[in-house]
């Protein structure tokens, strides 16, 4: 998913969650109402309104990935339904430099629709200043540049329902350790509003849903590659831990390293996003139980929406969620289909079978 770039440090900070509020919903970067996506349609007269008219739309993404390809889909597929060309697609590799070069490359082509995920939001709002002079409309994924104000610098931020990503991760261990026992939490240590809210979403859950259940352990991680580390650290002290949750799945291979060094085959894990290790230990059996995902074409199709909503004089919500889904191995073939809009890896799916 998107996770890798929140390990720059050039994010920290960049977006706060103000850790006193207990939420029960995801609300956006600056505390605004969540707007489902589904919500961000074109009806067939918005489709005749832009159809003939030449509009061109470029894709400036952080990397390249299956996350990234996913989001690509959705977003072309909407442009397509309009009628409008893909002028430039860029993948800036984790550099927010690089980035910068893009979308000067993306303004010579003159866009009218640009979606991007901004990796530095203060490099980002010098970059992006001259696209909003132009009068391009910008839909960001996930962050946003400094200072920028919705409808007049940009139409909309659009990532996926937080709040029900750490939900369903809360309810799936519940369920594999039967809604009772000791579990560790291991959540990103960065401020960071994506993260922040699926990590606090687990631990709300868990304290107001599983009376039963107690979070015994409880470590933050900034490096994934600590991980292993840190679960080691976390089960010398706690060594009958029921379950852990890890912030996402990089991190959580890490942690998977660690139960299978100690023998452990009784700990459960939940973690957030697809990856291929920890679902092909999910699928035969293993430690991980479930690993919940956010619906990335559909994040791409709502980004498209939002921006061609826009091009066409509309009002476009503030903050945009994509739905949340859990995937098991009873389900990691549709599930992956449905978040990546790809099969899942031939190791995951062989062994699911």
């Amino acid at each position: 998913m998107i996770l890798k770039k929140l390990l720059g440090a050039s994010l920290a900070g960049a977006l706060a969650l103000t850790a006193s509020v207990t939420l029960v919903q995801t609300v956006g970067p600056a505390g605004e109402a969540a707007t489902p996506s589904a919500d961000v349609k074109l009806n067939e007269a918005d489709i005749g309104a832009l159809k003939g008219k030449g509009y061109k739309a470029a894709l400036l993404w952080h990397t390249s990935s299956d996350f990234t390809n996913a989001v690509s889909a959705g977003a072309k597929d909407e442009f397509a339904r309009a009628g409008v060309d893909i002028a430039v697609t860029t993948d800036a590799g984790f550099d927010a430099a690089r980035q910068r070069s893009d979308i000067e490359t993306a303004l010579a082509a003159k866009p009218n629709v640009i979606l991007a995920l901004p990796l530095d939001p203060v490099t980002s709002a010098e970059a992006f200043r001259q696209a909003v002079k132009d009068g391009t409309k910008l839909v960001f994924l996930s962050n946003v540049p400094s200072g920028y104000k919705q409808g007049s610098d940009y139409a909309s931020i659009v990532t996926d329902d937080l709040f029900q990503m750490g939900k369903q991760a809360a309810d799936a261990l519940a369920k594999s350790i039967g809604s009772k026992g000791k579990v560790g939490y291991i959540f990103h240590d960065a401020t960071y509003y994506v993260t922040n809210q699926r990590d606090q979403a687990f631990k709300t859950t868990i304290e107001k849903s599983y009376p039963e259940i107690k979070i015994v352990a409880e470590k933050g991680i900034s490096d994934p590659a600590r991980a292993e580390e840190i679960a080691n650290a976390m089960l010398l002290q706690n060594p009958d831990l029921d379950g852990i949750y890890v912030t996402w799945a990089e991190p959580a291979d890490g942690v998977l390293s660690a139960l299978r060094s100690a023998g452990n085959a009784k700990t459960k894990i939940v973690t957030l996003d697809l990856a291929e290790p920890v679902a092909l230990d999910m699928v035969k059996g293993g430690n991980v139980t479930a690993l919940v995902a956010d619906k990335a074409y559909e994040l791409g199709r709502a980004m498209a929406a939002a921006g061609l909503k826009s091009l066409l004089g509309q009002q476009t919500p503030a903050f945009v969620i994509a739905p949340a889904l859990t995937v098991t191995k009873g389900n990691v073939a549709d599930g992956w289909k449905e978040s990546l809009n790809r099969d899942a890896p031939e190791s995951v799916l062989d062994a699911a079978k």
